[in-house]
């Protein structure tokens, strides 16, 4: 490889991983149109490597591209969501699980200082903070897993479901029961209780994201009935 492609290629995964943070935080809405042009100047760039990071974004089901009409980010009907919703009940309970034995009270501080960031930003209607703080809570667990292939799975699912959640708000704003569900996952983490810390991650899923998926079902006047409820785990409340 020549230093010229090599240095292309440096810049288009660039540009990439540049993308993929930005979709995967919620920072692009369903249908955002993405021009090349534009994106080229905000990131220093040519355009060539924009061009080939929109493809790869293509490739992952994350970008839809129509040549003369538009690049946009995809939105996933309801058929989708839920399937990757439940593909999501699987994986990021093991990811939490795996996980475990690497979070100590130092970054059990910081998965905490996330979840006050996020609940924070939701007071105040800061709707941009609050999907970035709910992104940062999951993966600063789900990142120390010590499973790289499952965290590129995860990462590849959220890519295309993170637009997605920025239509929580403020239509379909996570409610929960009884106590946030990141709190369960917090106690769970203090205790060592897998199985707990198994629970609260899919029940956060589950009961945060019914709002979303009764909303979707609207858009498309179909039926919200894919959500069925799961049962509540029995947890004693900490002072």
């Amino acid at each position: 490889m020549t230093a010229a492609a090599h240095s292309a290629l440096v810049l288009s995964d660039g540009v990439y991983e540049r993308l993929r943070a930005a979709l995967m935080r919620a920072e692009l809405r369903p249908n955002h149109r993405l021009k090349v042009r534009d994106l080229a100047r905000q990131m220093g760039t040519s355009e060539t490597p924009v061009r080939e990071a929109l493809l790869q974004l293509a490739h992952d089901g994350a970008v839809e591209i129509k040549p003369r009409f538009y690049i946009r980010v995809r939105r996933l009907s309801l058929a989708e969501y839920v399937e990757i919703r439940d593909i999501r009940l699987e994986l990021e309970p093991m990811a939490a699980e795996r996980a475990l034995p690497r979070v100590g009270p130092e970054e059990i501080a910081e998965l905490e200082a996330a979840h006050e960031r996020l609940v924070a930003a939701e007071e105040a209607g800061d709707w941009p903070v609050a999907l970035e703080a709910n992104f940062d809570f999951h993966f600063g667990l789900y990142g120390r897993s010590g499973m790289t292939t499952l965290t590129e799975v995860l990462t590849g699912l959220w890519m295309r479901i993170g637009p997605m959640l920025s239509e929580l708000y403020p239509a379909a704003k996570p409610a929960y029961a009884d106590e946030h569900q990141h709190l369960a996952v917090l106690a769970a983490l203090r205790s060592r209780d897998a199985p707990a810390l198994r629970m609260a991650i899919r029940m956060d899923l589950i009961e945060g994201g019914r709002g979303l998926i009764r909303h979707l079902a609207t858009l498309e006047g179909a039926s919200p009935g894919t959500d069925a409820p799961a049962p509540s785990p029995r947890r004693t409340r900490r002072p």
